[in-house]
């Protein structure tokens, strides 16, 4: 399996809840509707809650702000990934990426690939 991480800054004038309502609400049955064709084997989103622990957290490792929500998606494969050309796949992914600049601050918003090591459960 192949992951995508992708950790969310929301657009400066969003609010967090403004951010994580249209992320779910709008976003997300953008890609389920996508998903066959760019081969998306499972899409998940992690919303950020605020807790009276956040700051204590982050003071004692030093840690810098958390982010808005985290996007995962997996593929069965790195080439089944990348396996996602022709046009239909294009115009998606064109689709996806402008649907985001509306609500994601793309510049703050680290994502990268990488390959799950299971450590403790399944």
């Amino acid at each position: 399996m192949i992951k995508l991480t992708f950790c969310l800054h929301r657009l400066p004038g969003l609010t967090r809840q403004a951010f994580q309502d249209y992320w779910y609400g709008t976003h997300a049955p953008l890609v389920a509707r996508h998903a066959q064709v760019l081969r998306i084997r499972r899409y998940v989103q992690l919303h950020s809650a605020a807790t009276p622990l956040d700051d204590a957290l982050r003071g004692a490792r030093g840690a810098p702000a958390g982010y808005d929500g985290v996007a995962e998606l997996w593929w069965d494969s790195l080439d089944d990934m990348l396996g996602n050309d022709g046009d239909a796949a294009r115009d998606a992914g064109a689709e996806l990426l402008e649907d985001e600049r509306r609500f994601i601050d793309l510049a703050r918003s680290p994502l990268w690939f990488g390959e799950e090591k299971v450590i403790v459960g399944s």
